[in-house]
C-alpha cells in the first residue's frame, strides 16, 4: 500500500523544469495528432458503408454490383462485425511489438483494403474490403488508446484522448463530403492516402516510455520522456521518470525489478522476451491472474456498459443509413446533403467535447448528453408516430411511392436527428474511448484497450444488423422510443457506477478500481496556483531512491 501511494504522489506531480506549459504540452499534442491521422483513416472506413449502401442500390445499370435488401444489411454491419476480432488480437500483438510500430504495420493492409474496393466487381469483394477494414479497425485500438494514456500528463490526457473520437468523427465527414460529389470507386483511392501518411510520419514520433520501461529499454524510455515533456533533457524529466519506474517496480539504473518497493516481485517482467523466452511464458502465465481480478472485472463491466448506451440510443444506426433515414422522414433538404450536415455537427460535437470535458468533468459531460439523446429520440419517435411513418424505405423508387408526402413540420425530424449526432458526440460517444486508456492498469492496459473496444464494435455490429428487424418489429417510432428508453436508464445507472476521473493520474484511477482508494465525484475545475500537472508537492514524498 505504501508502495502505491508513493507511485501516485510521484506520478501526479508535474515536472520541475523552467518550461512553460505549452511547451511541455507541445510535443504531447504533436505525437497524439500524427497517431490520429490513421483514426482518421479508420473513421474513413466507418462512413463508407454510408456511400456505399445509396449508391449499389439506385438501380443504376452502369453499376456493375447491385444489393439486395438482406446485402444492405450485411454492407451496414460487416466491417463491425470483424472489428472486435482485430480487438482481441490488439491487445496481445501490442505488448510484444510496441505502441508506434504496431501501428505503423496496420497501415498497410488498411491502404491494401481501399485498393480491394476501387477494383471490386462482385458483392464479395465489397465484403473482403469491408472485413479487411474492420480488421485493421480492431488492430489500431490497443495501440492507440495506450499510447495517448501513457505519453500524455494528467492535465491534457482527457482532451487530447477526446481527439481520438475528434479524428474517426472527422473520417467520417470527409467521406461524406468527397463520397457526394465523386463515385465510390474513385473515394476509394483517394483514400489510401492518409495511411501512406501516417506510417511515414510515425516514424519520426517516439515510443510510449510505459512500454520501453516494461521491456528494459531504460535509456530509450529516458530520451523518449525528454522528447514529450518539451524536447528537453533528462535531468527536466527525471523526477517523473523515476515516478514511473517506481510504478513499474524497476530500477531506473539496472533496469531490473525492484523487490523493496512493496516487499514482493512485480508482476511485469521487464526482461527481454527475446533474450529470455522462459521468462517472457511465465510473465504471461503471471500476467492472465490480472485479468480475473477486480482491478480488471470492474473498469471492464462498467465501460462495456457505456458502449451498449453509445450503441443503442440511435446515433449509430442514423451514421450508417443516414441517407435513408432522411429520406424516409421525408427531409426538407437534399438527402445527400443532410448526411453531409450530420457528419458536419458529429465533428463540431466532438470539438466541443474537447473543451466540455475539460470544463465540466466526465459525469457531467455524460449526463447532459444521454438525456439529450433521450429527448430527441421521443421527438422523432413521436414525429413518425403521427405522421404514420412506418418502415424505412430502401429502394429510391419505392421511397418515392410508398413514403407520405408531408408539407409542414418536416424540418422536425431534420433537426432533432441533428440535434441527436450532435450531443451524442459532445458525450456518449468519446466517453468510454476517454477512459479505457485511463481505467486499467499498466500491466492490463493494452488488452483491456482491445477487449473493451471488441465490445464497442460487437454492440455497433449488433445495433447496425438488428435496426432494420427492429424496424420492421416496431417500426420507426417505436424503435426511437427504445433508444430513449434506454438512454433514461443508462443516466440512472452511470449516476451510481462513473467515478469522476478527469485530471486523475493514472495510479490514482487504477488504485479506486482495486479498490485500495476511492476517487471522490467532485471535478476539480483547475490546478491549484503554482501548480502543472501536480497534485501535492514532491517534498511530501519522504526520500524515495529509485537505485
Amino acid at each position: 500500500m505504501l508502495f502505491k501511494q508513493k507511485a501516485s504522489l510521484m506520478i501526479s506531480q508535474g515536472m520541475g523544469d523552467s518550461k512553460s506549459s505549452f511547451q511541455k504540452g507541445l510535443p504531447q499534442f504533436v505525437a497524439v495528432m500524427v497517431k490520429n491521422i490513421l483514426l482518421v483513416s479508420f473513421g474513413m472506413t466507418l462512413g463508407y458503408p454510408t456511400i456505399l449502401i445509396p449508391s449499389l442500390t439506385s438501380g443504376d445499370r452502369n453499376e456493375e454490383i447491385q444489393l439486395t435488401p438482406e446485402q444492405v444489411s450485411w454492407i451496414g454491419s460487416i466491417n463491425l462485425m470483424c472489428v472486435p476480432i482485430g480487438c482481441l488480437l490488439s491487445g496481445v500483438l501490442t505488448t510484444p511489438v510496441g505502441r508506434r510500430r504496431s501501428m505503423q504495420v496496420i497501415c498497410f493492409p488498411l491502404a491494401a483494403s481501399w485498393l480491394t474496393f476501387n477494383f471490386a466487381k462482385e458483392v464479395w469483394h465489397v465484403y473482403l474490403a469491408l472485413s479487411i477494414t474492420g480488421l485493421c479497425g480492431g488492430l489500431v485500438e490497443a495501440p492507440v488508446l495506450s499510447y495517448v494514456a501513457e505519453i500524455t500528463t494528467p492535465r491534457l490526457r482527457g482532451m487530447l484522448s477526446v481527439s481520438s473520437t475528434l479524428s474517426l468523427t472527422f473520417g467520417i465527414l470527409l467521406e461524406f463530403v468527397i463520397g457526394s460529389v465523386l463515385h465510390w470507386r474513385t473515394v476509394a483511392l483517394i483514400s489510401v492516402a492518409p495511411p501512406v501518411l501516417s506510417f511515414i510520419l510515425l516514424c519520426f514520433m517516439p515510443e510510449s516510455p510505459h512500454w520501453l520501461i516494461m521491456r528494459n529499454k531504460i535509456q530509450q524510455a529516458q530520451k523518449s520522456l525528454a522528447w514529450l515533456r518539451g524536447w528537453t533533457t533528462f535531468d527536466a524529466v527525471k523526477e517523473e521518470f523515476d515516478a514511473m519506474c517506481l510504478s513499474h517496480r524497476v530500477s531506473r539504473k539496472t533496469g531490473a525489478i525492484n523487490e523493496a518497493f512493496d516487499g514482493s516481485v512485480s508482476d511485469v517482467n521487464t526482461k527481454s522476451f527475446v533474450d529470455q523466452p522462459t521468462s517472457f511464458f511465465k510473465e504471461k502465465l503471471a500476467n492472465s491472474k490480472n485479468f480475473i481480478k477486480k482491478s480488471f472485472l470492474w473498469p471492464l463491466a462498467m465501460v462495456s456498459f457505456i458502449y451498449f448506451l453509445a450503441n443503442f440510443t440511435g446515433s449509430w444506426t442514423l451514421q450508417t443509413y443516414a441517407v435513408k433515414i432522411f429520406g424516409t422522414l421525408n427531409s426538407p433538404m437534399d438527402k445527400y446533403h443532410a448526411t453531409i450536415l450530420l457528419g458536419l455537427v458529429e465533428f463540431i460535437g466532438c470539438l466541443v467535447c474537447v473543451f466540455f470535458v475539460r470544463l465540466c468533468g466526465k459525469r457531467v459531460m455524460a449526463f447532459v448528453s444521454i438525456c439529450a439523446v433521450g429527448i430527441c429520440g421521443i421527438v422523432v419517435g413521436t414525429y413518425a408516430y403521427t405522421n404514420d411513418i412506418r418502415y424505412l424505405q430502401l429502394n429510391d423508387a419505392a421511397n418515392a411511392s410508398a413514403t407520405p408526402t408531408i408539407d409542414s413540420h418536416n424540418w422536425v425530424p431534420l433537426v432533432f436527428l441533428i440535434i441527436l449526432a450532435f450531443v451524442h458526440h459532445c458525450g456518449l460517444k468519446p466517453l468510454p474511448w476517454i477512459l479505457i486508456g485511463e481505467i486499467y492498469s499498466h500491466n492490463t492496459r493494452a488488452t483491456g484497450c482491445g477487449i473493451s473496444s471488441a465490445v464497442s464494435y460487437l454492440f455497433g455490429f449488433l445495433a447496425n444488423k438488428l435496426f432494420l428487424d427492429m424496424i420492421k418489429s416496431m417500426t420507426i417510432s417505436g424503435t426511437y422510443w427504445f433508444y430513449a428508453a434506454i438512454s433514461f436508464v443508462g443516466c440512472l445507472v452511470l449516476y451510481f457506477i462513473l467515478p469522476e476521473t478527469e485530471g486523475r493520474s493514472l495510479q490514482e484511477i487504477s488504485d479506486h478500481f482495486a479498490g485500495d482508494a476511492r476517487l471522490d465525484n467532485k471535478f476539480r475545475r483547475k490546478l491549484n496556483e503554482g501548480e502543472s500537472d501536480r497534485d501535492t508537492d514532491l517534498s511530501k514524498v519522504n526520500s524515495i531512491s529509485i537505485s
